[in-house]
């Protein structure tokens, strides 16, 4: 098989992930050429793009590159208490109406972290948010703190580090949503084209991700290699937290993760509505 290309982020779950994959340590798998892309880009890279084989996007945006991309049900990223949060640069006790009309930073509008967020906000925020501003997840705290916007939604390692800013929490997105529906928090899929060997593809992956936790050593060097400047500590922490079982197996409850979200999203109108427990299968 020739060379596959493949695009992730950097960020130390994917890195931990699909070290093995990407350095030759899973027998039968091919080549990769690897992409590193915040997740807005892979999201956009997916939708346009006819050059990537496999690609690490936001369950949000796979509504709209199911017409080429098939859900690879390991690898991702699904939790508890991993959500996206909402930080603001407010003293004392804040709420979500404060919220109200403001301006507020997104790390991608077909993210996740936002879907969540507006679904949220719908139930939350009276009279809505004012203006959403698309930024690097990594530059939404410093402009959150530098006040050049009201709020931030961030992802990622800011769950560790945003008290290192002065940032206070409004609002943890994973909370909201596991209280209101039960299930665990859909954040990163795993896609593949669907004129490849979807079967193989899987299994390549789900043996890396075992490598991964067989052998933790093994990635240090690459993960801290793409790790923005983070301390091996807090890599770890993002690490333990984002890849889970549901990374090995999205399984049932984490299926039913997916569509619910899905679903609740076209209800609102935020994403077409089609048959996505059919077409996630």
């Amino acid at each position: 098989m020739n060379k596959l290309n493949i695009a992730f982020s950097p960020c130390p779950n994917d890195t931990f992930v699909f070290h093995a994959l990407v350095h030759g340590l899973v027998p039968s798998a091919p080549e990769f050429n690897v992409t590193y892309a915040d997740i807005d880009i892979t999201n956009g890279l997916a939708a346009r793009s006819d050059e990537l084989d496999v690609v690490k996007i936001s369950y949000a945006a796979l509504p709209w590159v199911l017409d080429k991309y098939a859900l690879i049900h390991c690898g991702g990223a699904l939790g508890r208490g991993c959500g996206p949060l909402v930080l603001v640069n407010e003293p004392g006790e804040v709420t979500p109406g404060m919220l109200s009309g403001k301006k507020v930073a997104v790390p991608s509008e077909r993210s996740t972290a936002y879907l969540l967020f507006r679904l949220w906000a719908a139930q939350n925020v009276p009279g809505g948010v004012g203006e959403i501003v698309v930024m690097p997840f990594d530059q939404i705290m410093p402009a959150v703190k530098e006040g050049r916007i009201d709020a931030g939604l961030v992802i990622h390692e800011a769950r560790f580090t945003y008290q290192n800013y002065g940032l206070n929490l409004l609002a943890d997105m994973g909370n909201w949503w596991e209280e209101d529906t039960g299930l665990p928090i859909p954040l990163g899929a795993i896609i593949a084209r669907q004129s490849l060997d979807l079967e193989s593809i899987s299994k390549w992956i789900k043996e890396s991700v075992e490598y991964a936790w067989e052998h933790p050593e093994a990635s240090q060097k690459y993960v801290m290699q793409h790790a923005s400047e983070l301390s091996p500590d807090v890599a770890q922490s993002h690490i333990n937290l984002y890849v889970n079982d549901f990374t090995a197996d999205l399984g049932q409850s984490g299926f039913e993760a997916v569509t619910t979200l899905l679903n609740r999203a076209a209800d609102e109108g935020i994403i077409p509505k089609k048959d996505y427990a059919e077409l996630l299968k």
